[in-house]
């Protein structure tokens, strides 16, 4: 007993030593979200949440606070909306003037906006919740990292499945939303990266009511697209795909933004501690976790551990430590989470899902690479064209 309150106090005392004699740092982040349009959709059934993003931005930040009080350090964070006529590069200046360390909530063309200001270039911008794959590509730039996966990690992460169940012939729906067309863009590359093959091919056109019509219409719609092991489906805002499984007009399993999802997040993700992280956002949400929360999340607390890591709270120093080889961030997955010196993204498992449960986590045993097997999802350092990384 004796022996234990000695540990006890020593315990104690040693805190109070790490608090007393850790260089004081305080961080201040900035939250920069540019509010874009909606478009309607057949379902009510999916609202997007208010705090959509921000909700994980929030959590991270109150773990990044949890760690630092230990160690001196304070953090801050303010949070901009710009409406969607609103100026986001010039929210984006005003913001650089408080802080170096920018979290951006954008589509592609704001984000270039922001990562291209000459107030940014020794800066540190986090896209968390873009998946546009050129902007891990050609469109790079040197200050900004992407905790969102990209679209072609997504649909690389699936395209290992289906080898891995030996469907190789597919066809594909596609709807008309400009991100249906990029997320089908990413699955016929990816289809051909992993010798699969996409042979018949629709578009989505229909405007009448599903929740009606569905079991008459789809079959009808499906039955010109012939033979095939699976039906990939892009409708990444949500408006069709839903009403796609079990009216096909010949009884095969989808994928893609439906049935099978590849997926950064989902509330389905339980293992390694997974539901740790599900449960404290639930507590402070009041909902699930999406993946645009999960990337807000990682971007903080990527923040988080490389202040905790260098003492230190500025871009150019947290930006190197970040791209080296000893930053890692538990991220729930399975995997130690890093960067990739060539092109700034987040190196992570992609989940497979339904709605129900965990099917599968990329990347799949078997499916190799040189130097980790986290680089066999999205674009890797030959096929990504990014230069920007050359001389950082």
């Amino acid at each position: 007993m004796r022996k234990s309150f000695t540990l006890c106090v020593a315990a104690v005392m040693w805190c109070g030593t790490v608090a007393t004699t850790a260089a004081e740092v305080n961080v201040e982040i900035h939250y920069l979200r540019q509010v874009t349009p909606t478009p309607p959709t057949l379902s009510n059934l999916d609202p997007l949440p208010e705090d959509l993003g921000r909700a994980g931005a929030e959590v991270g930040l109150a773990d990044n606070r949890t760690t630092g009080g230990f160690l001196g350090q304070t953090w801050g964070m303010t949070v901009t909306e710009v409406p969607e006529d609103g100026d986001f590069a010039a929210a984006a200046a005003e913001a650089l003037g408080q802080t170096d360390l920018l979290v951006l909530d954008a589509p592609r063309d704001a984000i270039l906006a922001a990562a291209d200001l000459p107030e940014a270039q020794d800066a540190l911008l986090f896209n968390a919740t873009e998946e546009d794959t050129t902007l891990r590509g050609a469109a790079c730039r040197a200050n900004l990292l992407h905790t969102s996966a990209s679209y072609a990690m997504r649909t690389d992460a699936l395209m290992q499945m289906l080898v891995e169940r030996r469907w190789r012939d597919l066809a594909l729906v596609t709807g008309p939303q400009p991100e249906d067309a990029a997320f089908a863009e990413a699955l016929e590359s990816s289809a051909t990266k992993f010798g699969l093959e996409i042979g018949s091919r629709a578009e989505w056109r229909f405007d009448a009511d599903m929740r009606r019509n569905a079991a008459a219409e789809v079959p009808l719609f499906t039955q010109d697209l012939g033979e095939y092991d699976v039906l990939l489906v892009a409708d990444e805002i949500g408006d069709f795909a839903r009403y796609i499984p079990y009216n096909t007009w010949i009884p095969r399993p989808i994928a893609g933004s439906e049935g099978l999802v590849p997926a950064t997040w989902a509330p389905v993700v339980e293992q390694w501690g997974a539901a740790q992280l599900q449960s404290r956002f639930t507590d402070a949400a009041g909902r699930d976790m999406r993946p645009a929360d999960y990337g807000a999340w990682a971007a903080i607390r990527s923040i988080g551990e490389a202040v905790t890591r260098t003492e230190a709270a500025d871009a150019p120093t947290l930006r190197a430590f970040l791209l080296g080889p000893d930053f890692e961030l538990a991220g729930f997955k399975g995997s130690p989470l890093t960067f990739r010196d060539w092109n700034g993204q987040m190196r992570q498992p992609i989940p497979l899902v339904h709605a129900r449960a965990l099917a599968a986590q990329a990347p799949l045993e078997g499916f190799l690479h040189q130097l980790n097997p986290l680089d066999s999802l999205g674009l890797d350092a030959p096929e990504a064209g990014c230069t920007a990384f050359d001389a950082s």
